[in-house]
């Protein structure tokens, strides 16, 4: 029988620790309420789900309700993409591919809701439908992608709840690949959705600028436009989904970057489509406006030292993954304050790269924002002798 060994075990543990401090950092916590002290876009109630979050801050710009379950409707094909991105990834799919439109798949889908208009018969690429899905909601096009690709709807649908718990998106379901309603089997959160976009753009950034945030699709001779609110009206503006029904009003999950700052905004259950328009318009560009954005760490800069337990060494340098901001309300004479957290005592073995810690990042009137810090180098179990050794330094340390 094949063993683990415990080294083996806790490097495993460490991984997923630090896989789990990914989903966090992109979930932000699952930050419910709005700021309480800081600045208030211009906006009136209309919307009873809203949530703004600066991707690169780790930061909680504006939120209500946002861990509130609703119907995401085609919002629900961004989870679709995540799963083909990833599938792709793994080598499982290939953009290249061609998969053909099922009799009993037309039948059930032609001319139902946005569609590509894909004919019985006809080969796509996955290229061609990833596109389709992405930017003209083509529902066909996602139920043909999911039964090429897995064998039936319900087999694809298995891997995007998959995916969803992978991510920890714990409030969020899906019954369908393109969002039809299903008497509310498919449900989200606007941090749910956040957490999915992060992961979107933050594990597939060129497959993101492929396919998403285009200004329309031709297929069948037929040429339809992106109807996202945004793209083209907004600066930055690159994606990423629209979505309605009579079930779940309109709602929009949508980003934008500007010098490096990305901004991921949602917006659910508004009545009116023009409500969400302004409110994803007003939203962004508040976040922008608003705040003055502060570096504090370059990406692979050294933020401060840990002790180490029962390693080869006693201390471990931490350092960032990526270039740190911190958004302060425009004006503001309050300096940031920053702080190291961990679960401690923080036990070696551990690799290099290997999330063993967070940078918290508070501004008065402003959720904190948590981001990963990481191992600057492999630290191995010490054996038995370097334990004493480190023990005796530790008792006049």
């Amino acid at each position: 029988m094949k063993t683990t060994a415990p080294k083996d075990i806790m490097r495993s543990t460490a991984r997923l620790m630090a896989r789990w401090a990914f989903v966090v950092w992109c979930a932000f916590g699952s930050v419910a309420l709005a700021a309480q002290n800081g600045p208030e876009p211009p906006l009136a109630d209309e919307v009873p789900i809203v949530l703004l979050v600066d991707l690169t801050s780790g930061q909680v710009l504006h939120a209500r309700n946002t861990n509130r379950r609703f119907v995401p409707a085609s919002i629900t094909k961004v989870m679709t993409m995540f799963h083909a991105f990833e599938l792709i990834e793994e080598g499982a799919m290939d953009p290249a591919q061609m998969m053909v439109m099922s009799d009993d798949a037309w039948r059930d889908w032609n001319g139902e809701g946005s569609t590509m208009w894909i004919n019985a018969g006809d080969r796509v690429s996955v290229d061609d439908l990833l596109t389709g899905i992405a930017n003209i909601s083509a529902n066909d096009g996602a139920i043909m992608l999911a039964e090429g690709q897995s064998g039936s709807v319900q087999n694809w649908v298995s891997g995007m709840n998959d995916r969803a718990r992978d991510l920890m998106m714990t409030n969020s379901h899906f019954g369908t690949p393109n969002g039809w309603p299903d008497e509310g089997a498919t449900f989200t959160t606007a941090n749910d959705l956040v957490t999915l976009a992060g992961a979107l753009i933050g594990r597939h950034p060129e497959k993101y600028r492929r396919y998403m945030g285009l200004p329309g699709f031709r297929y069948n001779g037929i040429e339809q436009s992106n109807r996202d609110p945004m793209i083209g009206r907004v600066d930055g503006a690159d994606g990423i989904k629209t979505g309605y029904t009579n079930e779940s009003g309109f709602g929009y999950l949508g980003t934008a970057q500007r010098g490096g700052q990305r901004l991921v905004v949602v917006v659910a259950g508004a009545d009116r489509n023009i409500i969400r328009t302004r409110t994803a318009r007003t939203l962004i560009e508040w976040g922008f406006d608003a705040f003055d954005r502060k570096p504090l760490y370059g990406s692979g800069e050294t933020v401060g030292s840990i002790r180490v337990q029962n390693g080869t060494q006693r201390t471990i340098a931490l350092k960032t993954d990526r270039t740190v901001f911190v958004n302060v309300p425009a004006q503001s004479a309050t300096a940031p304050r920053v702080s190291i957290a961990y679960d401690g005592p923080v036990r070696a073995p551990f690799d290099v790269g290997d999330q063993i810690a967070t940078l918290v990042i508070e501004v008065d009137g402003m959720e904190p924002a948590n981001v990963p810090l990481l191992a600057s180098e492999t630290v191995e179990e010490a054996g038995i002798f370097s334990r004493i050794i480190n023990g005796i330094a530790g008792w006049f340390s």
